[in-house]
């Protein structure tokens, strides 16, 4: 780093990315924020820098050991560093720890045979909330939240027609259980249910999402919220605004004739159904097969596919619903959680795939909700909006939500 660059981000002050620390404080201060950084976006710690942002130098003459000392003895998982010093005037220098976001969260203070879990808000480092520490463990891979327990459930709150037909036809298994104690040893293998951790066996998250019945009787973050309004804005009185419940996966059955006939919606059915008056216009002529000619405002596929990605890739960790709400310009879908791993809205364009949910996807891939190769953002989504009224869905990022946004076609197609 050049003085230059360094006096700027000084007079700038603390941020979410930086923070001033003397070099006189405790080992564990420096390693609090060193954690916090990690198991956020990443950062700069300034040492022989004052809150207020004067300049007052390293007093250590062994300012690096000191700190990797830190880094070794109080950080953990381990970090490697990046450490730096500038003079900035006559016997006065600036070290510079520059961390990258970690890889392996969640990262911990061990001090006074305790750990600390730590993450950057705004310019301060805050012990980490319950719930976001169960998100830095889904982000460094080491806890799968789909296949969590959901309290209070049972066998009975799955639907076995649902799952035997699964079982039966869609994946040819050649062994459908025939009993209660049967389908509860098939369904922890398959990751549908999950031991409580006081003897019990109750239904995952991912079992209840995909085959429960009234899901969010259990789960309240589970369905879908769809709204509709007349302009542009949210208003006061909406055209429709409804909470959708049931299993994503809808209800077959195999026929006589060896076919399979549809007996009951799934989740996303329900949700085409109850937006196709906002989507859509219908005509007042009748074509040959005596029906109202329909002219739709987006391409039925994009909606489907955008909406069912809401639902796959969302983090369940976060107790609030999708939500899409349909302007007279606009559609908007809002997924909770920010985006997994390290996939960025440039990845996800480009195809790069990068499930959070991986069962919750295996099985309506299965179902042929969602495409085998997984990339229809950039296969169907991206295409059909262009072809259709030449714009691309506008995506956008933060911390806390995907928000999707559909331009309405400027003429729509029947």
């Amino acid at each position: 780093m050049l003085k230059s660059e360094l006096i700027e981000i000084i007079a700038n002050g603390e941020n979410s990315g930086i923070e001033f620390k003397r070099d006189d404080i405790r080992p564990e201060q420096l390693a609090k924020g060193i954690v916090a950084f990690a198991n956020t976006q990443g950062g700069r710690i300034l040492l022989g820098v004052e809150d207020d942002g004067t300049i007052s130098g390293l007093q250590r003459d062994n300012a690096q050991e000191w700190v990797l000392n830190i880094f070794r003895d109080k950080v953990h998982p381990q970090i490697i560093p990046f450490y730096e010093e500038i003079v900035v005037g006559p016997g006065q220098r600036v070290g510079i720890i520059s961390l990258s976001p970690g890889v392996s969260k969640p990262y911990v203070v061990r001090h006074d045979h305790r750990e600390e879990t730590y993450v950057r808000m705004g310019n301060r480092s805050e012990l980490a909330t319950r719930e976001q520490i169960m998100r830095l463990y889904e982000t460094g891979g080491m806890l799968h939240v789909e296949a969590l327990p959901v309290a209070g459930t049972t066998l009975s709150n799955l639907d076995l027609d649902r799952l035997g037909y699964y079982l039966r036809t869609i994946i040819a298994d050649p062994q459908v259980p025939a009993n209660r104690s049967e389908w509860i040893d098939r369904l922890l293998g398959l990751g549908l249910m999950a031991e409580d951790g006081q003897g019990h066996q109750v239904c995952s998250i991912a079992g209840l999402l995909l085959f429960g019945i009234n899901p969010r009787r259990f789960l309240p973050q589970a369905g879908l919220r769809v709204m509709a309004f007349d302009g542009t804005d949210m208003e006061y009185q909406a055209r429709l605004d409804r909470h959708l419940d049931g299993p994503l996966v809808a209800r077959w059955q195999d026929d006589d004739r060896g076919g399979k006939q549809w007996v009951d919606d799934g989740l996303i059915e329900k949700f085409m159904s109850a937006v196709l008056p906002f989507i859509t216009d219908e005509s007042g002529r009748i074509n040959d097969d005596l029906r109202r000619d329909v002219t739709w405002h987006y391409p039925k596929e994009v909606i489907r596919e955008i909406v069912i990605n809401a639902l796959a890739h969302r983090d369940w960790t976060r107790n609030v619903e999708v939500v899409m709400t349909i302007y007279s310009d606009r559609i908007e879908v809002n997924s909770p959680g920010k985006l997994p791993n390290s996939m960025t809205i440039a990845k996800m364009k480009a195809g790069q795939r990068s499930p959070r949910n991986h069962l919750i996807m295996d099985i309506l891939r299965d179902c042929r909700y969602v495409e085998s190769r997984g990339m229809g953002i950039r296969t169907k989504v991206i295409p059909l909006m262009i072809k259709y009224n030449g714009i691309e869905p506008i995506f956008e990022a933060t911390e806390d939500f995907l928000k999707t946004t559909l331009p309405k076609a400027r003429n729509g197609v029947s």
